[in-house]
């Protein structure tokens, strides 16, 4: 069993490449912060290796509101939760520097979120999750 849980929060509205795009930014924030998150690299019977995974559990769960993923960023920032944002202006960034402007424009409570990531100890992450249902 995992001490710690990632999961990933996805306005439901989105175009499917919007939601599988943020889903793989998000996905990597933990990868690169938390470097304690990966595995061990998978290797064929040729032996050829190949990338790791990530080591915990990755669960994916719809915001059908602009609310709802509000809730569940605020949730986990009352936590202490790490947590990593995705908001809808950086569709248009096209490198790094834009952005990273894109997100220095807006304070917290102005993020137009359209996914977070959120991970953490499993209880805390179920807290700050509480009430969002699995992206079908």
């Amino acid at each position: 069993m995992y001490e710690n849980k990632i999961a990933i929060v996805i306005v439901s509205g989105l175009a499917q490449w919007q939601k599988l795009n943020v889903t793989a930014f998000l996905a990597s924030s933990v990868a690169i912060a938390f470097p304690e998150t990966h595995g061990a690299p998978l290797v064929s019977a040729s032996g050829t290796q190949y990338l790791p995974f990530l080591k915990h559990p990755v669960l994916i769960y719809a915001a059908e509101t602009d609310e709802q993923i509000k809730r569940a960023f605020n949730r986990a920032s009352e936590r202490g939760l790490h947590i990593g944002v995705y908001t809808r202006g950086l569709f248009a960034t096209k490198n790094e520097e834009g952005n990273l402007t894109e997100v220095a424009k807006n304070a917290d409570v102005e993020l137009d979120l359209v996914g977070i990531i959120v991970y953490g100890e499993n209880k805390k992450v179920d807290k700050a999750i509480d009430k969002l249902k699995f992206h079908s």
